[in-house]
């Protein structure tokens, strides 16, 4: 299992987590963030997405314990192609750091991307990315 990063501490350590959320992260890599926040939710649940097969492999390889104790899922999936899944409730938080699809570069992919995430967080949820001091809140 990889350690934490110190700037990747620093964006988990400003989120708004409490014990039983639901969390959506978009853009997971090998898992590190997606683990940490695991640890840091108690009972909740972490659901990572990635579009690389890669990067989900890695990221179960790496996630154990955490995905026997059903408090961490990882699928492979674009952000603009999330849906939720047929009776799934619907996410406290989102989170993406380091992901395209929110960096400006690509509006089109950022507008679906946006409303997939909208569609999946409940009616008070909440985006985050990085590239704030040290994050930026995405008004939905």
């Amino acid at each position: 299992m990889a350690a934490i990063s110190a700037r990747l501490a620093e964006l988990v350590d400003a989120l708004p987590l409490r014990s039983g959320l639901r969390v959506l992260e978009i853009g997971c890599g090998p898992g590190v963030a997606a683990r940490e926040i695991s640890r840091r939710i108690g009972n909740g649940y972490v659901l990572a997405i990635d579009r690389s097969a890669t990067a989900i492999k890695q990221a179960i390889a790496g996630s154990g314990p955490e995905i026997a104790s059903r408090r961490l899922g990882f699928l492979q999936c674009a952000a603009e192609g999330f849906e939720l899944g047929k009776g799934e409730p619907r996410f406290d938080l989102a989170i993406a750091f380091r992901v395209g699809a929110f960096d400006g570069r690509h509006p089109e992919i950022e507008e679906m991307a946006i409303a997939r995430v909208k569609a999946a967080l409940k009616p008070k949820g909440r985006m985050f990315i990085d590239g704030g001091r040290p994050l930026q809140e995405i008004r939905l």
